[in-house]
């Protein structure tokens, strides 16, 4: 009986942390979903829907590192593998375009696939506009809207590099994104 009653609690609390995170999501509280569904996601990782979820969330926020977790635990339905072959992209692309920027890395010769992350597509304008130019700065305009331009760069905090991404609107800075 008391096992019985154990595993009632479980599924009750595993369903409130779903919610609580679909909640989060939904009022675009990101950060928070994010660090709910990572507290929380060895309990929940056979759950592709939670950490599905749970990794939009953090993408949202940049979180981008957390995605590694999710790529193993989405992979038993054909909505969880395209999931997780939407973040492995991405993370992909955030390495290579790290390695490029930091280490001179030519990657002017690569085709990945597209997705309409904004590094995704920095990645594919710096790709196919660079050449492997080594520049200070790099200044593209988005293909598919002319108000949007992006500015890309690399910063040293510490003894840390990151790439920063700098999301423009009709010339007005709208986003920092901030990568390492």
């Amino acid at each position: 009986m008391k096992t019985l009653l154990l595993i009632c609690i479980a599924i009750i609390l595993h369903a409130d942390v779903k919610q609580e995170i679909l909640h989060l999501y939904q009022n675009k509280n990101f950060e928070e979903a994010c660090n709910v569904g990572f507290k929380n996601f060895f309990d929940n990782s056979r759950d592709e829907e939670y950490v599905s979820l749970y990794s939009l969330a953090c993408l949202n926020i940049d979180y981008i590192d957390r995605l590694y977790i999710s790529l193993t635990a989405l992979k038993y339905s054909k909505e969880a593998r395209a999931n997780a072959a939407y973040f492995s992209t991405i993370l992909l692309q955030k390495k290579l375009l790290y390695h490029a920027m930091i280490d001179d890395y030519d990657i002017s010769n690569l085709i990945l696939p597209k997705t309409d992350y904004v590094l995704s597509k920095v990645f594919d304008l710096y790709v196919k506009n660079t050449k492997g130019e080594k520049k200070e700065f790099y200044f593209f305009d988005d293909e598919n809207d002319a108000t949007l331009k992006y500015k890309l760069y690399v910063i040293k905090e510490n003894s840390t590099y990151k790439v920063v991404v700098e999301e423009f609107y009709n010339s007005i800075s709208i986003k920092k994104h901030i990568y390492w």
